[in-house]
């Protein structure tokens, strides 16, 4: 079980973030080590690419919960981008989805599921 997270900082608001492999008991809690490290000022602006990540589980969520709190107290935002349908569901049927600025990743067919 492998994570890559590289972190950018932009400019003085603005922090860019890809995050890489499987998001599980095991890698989450380097996600929330290296997320830590962002010094989080007020009105910082974080947008956290998951694209390439394969699974995250109820941990991964955890981490992101939490940064989520920590951003939100210094008026900052976070932006999750390039999730996959799998990693979309996850947040939504948590209630995350109505919460936090999900975008699913561009190749994502969206399915009206109401009938």
């Amino acid at each position: 079980m492998n994570i890559s997270v590289e972190l950018h900082q932009k400019d003085l608001l603005v922090v860019n973030g890809i995050i890489k492999g499987e998001i599980d008991a095991f890698t989450a809690p380097i996600l929330r080590e290296k997320l830590s490290e962002i010094d989080l000022k007020e009105n910082l602006q974080v947008n956290i690419d998951l694209t390439d990540v394969s699974y995250m589980d109820s941990t991964g969520l955890g981490v992101f919960v939490g940064f989520y709190k920590s951003i939100n107290a210094s008026n900052g935002h976070m932006e999750l981008i390039g999730l996959s349908s799998r990693l979309k569901r996850l947040f939504d049927i948590t209630g995350l989805g109505e919460i936090m600025d999900i975008q699913a990743s561009s190749g994502e067919v969206k399915i009206d599921e109401t009938v």
